[in-house]
């Protein structure tokens, strides 16, 4: 997901037992807007990795907030949002330096999430629909990474 989606993701659209969540709203300059980039809904699917934060974001904000990636503090009891980009990018960053992982932006997590995908040989039709893209754009923005020592064997299966 894009950050302005995960920081827009309300309780209600994250499906715990079928591992989904509905993407359909975005943060933007401290609102949250009822559409997505793409103006297109999409559920995502989630693995153990997102399942995880996602339980570790209940215990944090559940009974405090419709969003699952509330503010830590709640001045004004009416925005239950977190409303700047700032804050998240403080905690990540932090976080980063703890693990000495080198520094990069947030969003530069979804790259690195549709090159994998394209390195495990996952279907580009189903990584553009998890990642909001078509497949176009998909493969113009990572055509570079489906390029591997395993072109041989690919050529091979025209035999």
């Amino acid at each position: 997901m894009r950050p302005c989606e995960q920081v827009a993701l309300k309780w209600s659209e994250a499906d715990l037992k079928a591992r989904t969540a509905r993407v359909c709203r975005v943060m933007v300059m401290g609102g949250i807007h009822e559409r997505v980039k793409t103006k297109q809904h999409r559920h995502v699917l989630m693995n153990d990795r997102a399942m995880h934060a996602l339980e570790e974001a209940r215990k944090l904000t559940e009974g405090r907030s419709r969003f699952v990636f509330a503010p830590a503090l709640m001045v004004d009891k009416s925005v239950d949002w977190i409303r700047s980009d700032s804050t998240t990018k403080e905690h990540f960053l932090a976080a980063m330096q703890a693990l000495g992982i080198r520094r990069r932006r947030q969003y530069d997590t979804r790259h690195t999430c549709a090159n994998m995908c394209l390195m495990a040989g996952m279907n580009p039709a189903f990584i553009a629909n998890q990642l909001g893209h078509s497949v176009q754009m998909l493969l113009s923005t990572y055509a570079k990474w489906l390029n591997s020592t395993s072109d041989w064997a690919e050529l091979q299966k025209l035999d």
